[in-house]
């Protein structure tokens, strides 16, 4: 009777600890959930940088923009975004523009890169 009782004692003692543990086993890391990045590079058709082009960011469902102008290496970064978003994404250089281009939320990747192109010619 006394090993009965000792060997209940001694499963639910697991339960407990199993129990007390399984929400930290699912639990998300808010360091790492600070949402999605895109990054890519402002080119002209034979892949040169193309400094101090502007590339805007909109969000599709608030209309709301963001824009980055680059630097001489071409390159734009947009951090913490909405992984519950959609985006649209294109480039301005001397009245030129780029193709749009979209970022979808169905896109799981916590990075992206999207390069754009514009015909300066």
């Amino acid at each position: 009777m006394k090993t009965n009782i000792r060997f209940a004692a001694i499963l639910v003692a697991i339960g407990l600890v199993v129990s007390a543990a399984t929400p930290l086993l699912y639990a998300k890391d808010k360091a790492s959930d600070s949402g999605r990045l895109l990054t890519g590079k402002v080119s002209d058709r034979a892949e040169q940088a193309l400094p101090n082009a502007v590339v805007y960011l909109s969000n599709t469902r608030t209309r709301s923009v963001k824009s980055f102008i680059v630097g001489q290496d071409g390159i734009y970064r947009f951090p913490s975004l909405s992984p519950n978003a959609d985006y649209e994404v294109y480039a301005l250089f001397n009245g030129k523009k780029s193709d749009t281009k979209t970022v979808s939320q169905f896109d799981t990747r916590s990075t992206l890169n999207i390069n754009l192109r514009i015909d300066v010619k």
